[in-house]
C-alpha cells in the first residue's frame, strides 16, 4: 500500500510558503533543501517542511494539493498554525536526523 502526501514548505524567515505532493515526503523534501530540483523552492530558498498530511489515493492527495494552492496566505498560516504552532522543520524527526 502506497502513501501520499501533502506538504507546505517555508524558507528561514517563514515568509515564503509552497505546497507540494509527493509519494516520498522525506526524498523529496532532501532534494528541496539540498537545492537538488531547479525551480520555485530553488529560486526563493526554501527548505523547511512546517505541514504534511498524509493519504492512500493518489488523487485525493492531488485534490488537496490544488486546493490548499487556491487559499488564501492567512488560510494557509492558520492551517500550519494548528499543526506545527512553533513552525519547526518537521523534517529532522521524520528522518530521524
Amino acid at each position: 500500500m502506497h502513501q501520499y502526501y501533502v506538504y507546505i514548505l517555508t524558507n528561514k524567515n517563514n515568509t515564503v510558503l509552497y505546497t507540494g505532493v509527493t509519494n516520498d515526503l522525506i526524498r523529496r523534501v532532501y532534494e528541496h533543501k539540498n537545492k537538488l530540483i531547479p525551480g520555485f523552492t530553488m529560486k526563493y530558498n526554501i527548505c523547511k517542511l512546517v505541514y504534511y498530511e498524509t493519504y492512500d489515493n493518489i488523487e485525493d492527495a492531488i485534490q488537496r494539493e490544488k486546493r490548499i494552492k487556491k487559499w488564501y496566505r492567512h488560510w494557509k498560516i492558520e492551517l500550519i498554525n494548528k499543526f506545527n504552532p512553533d513552525w519547526k522543520d518537521l523534517y529532522f524527526n521524520l528522518a530521524n536526523i
